[in-house]
């Protein structure tokens, strides 16, 4: 699908890997909404970039319903949809507190995986009704973690969530087929985002000793460049794309 031209919602938009897929798109050519909490950065990032702006809690479902129906209106359509927003603690199955928090662990389900697949659904609708580029409609984008296939030793919340958006990929991909609607999930590694922006040196480089190239963190740009990618290329679908340098996650 050609970039340019195209209207894209990215949710989480006003930092790290939202940010700058946004800022990538919108300098192909894409018209962006950014969708975020209320309390970023994203109406000044949204106005840089010439878009909208929409407050939104990912877990409030029926609020990001109407966030993600005015984004649409506002752009005049959907073509693309990315999806970042997310985040975990950590706990272990059985602590020295006890069994691991039930509430913890739904509400990590609720933040990572209920939420890509609420606003998931939700885009393919609105997807469903373009005129098709080339057969092709819309190309919904989730964030895993290689976290789904390494969970570290206190991941087990984070862990399920991350599997179960890696899990939909083909799934989703075959039941919006027919419609010409792709369905994906990057997996990355640890990014310079987050609490990871900013250490030091050599703290990041403990964290990716085992990556096998480069060792380093990851860049929120590098992970904008795969988004643009996968738009780009029809026959990228169904599937959850590693970004991790080689790395595998050790147990802790």
């Amino acid at each position: 699908m050609e970039i340019s031209g195209k209207k894209v919602i990215v949710v989480g938009g006003a930092s790290g890997f939202g940010r700058a897929s946004a800022e990538l798109l919108s300098s192909r050519g894409a018209a962006v909404a950014i969708l975020d909490r209320e309390e970023s950065d994203g109406p000044e990032v949204a106005a840089g970039l010439g878009g909208s702006f929409f407050g939104v809690d990912v877990t409030d479902f029926a609020g990001t319903e109407k966030a993600l129906q005015a984004a649409v209106d506002a752009l005049g359509g959907l073509h693309v949809v990315l999806t970042t927003a997310g985040g975990g603690g950590a706990e272990k199955t059985l602590g020295k507190n006890g069994p691991h928090s039930l509430e913890t662990f739904r509400n990590t389900i609720d933040l990572n995986l209920v939420a890509s697949f609420n606003i998931s659904r939700l885009a393919a609708a609105h997807m469903a009704t373009n005129e098709p580029e080339d057969e092709e409609r819309g190309v919904i984008i989730n964030t895993a973690s290689i976290a789904a296939f390494e969970g570290q030793i206190g991941q087990i919340a984070y862990t399920a969530a991350k599997a179960g958006i890696a899990g939909m990929c083909l799934t989703m991909a075959r039941d919006l087929g027919s419609l010409g609607i792709r369905a994906l999930a990057i997996a990355p590694s640890l990014f310079a985002t987050g609490l990871t922006k900013g250490i030091p040196d050599e703290f990041a480089a403990a964290l990716t000793k085992d990556a096998a190239f480069p060792k380093r963190l990851g860049r929120p740009e590098e992970f904008a460049k795969l988004v643009a990618a996968i738009v780009d290329n029809p026959m990228l679908n169904g599937q959850c794309i590693r970004l991790d340098a080689g790395q595998r996650f050790a147990p802790r």
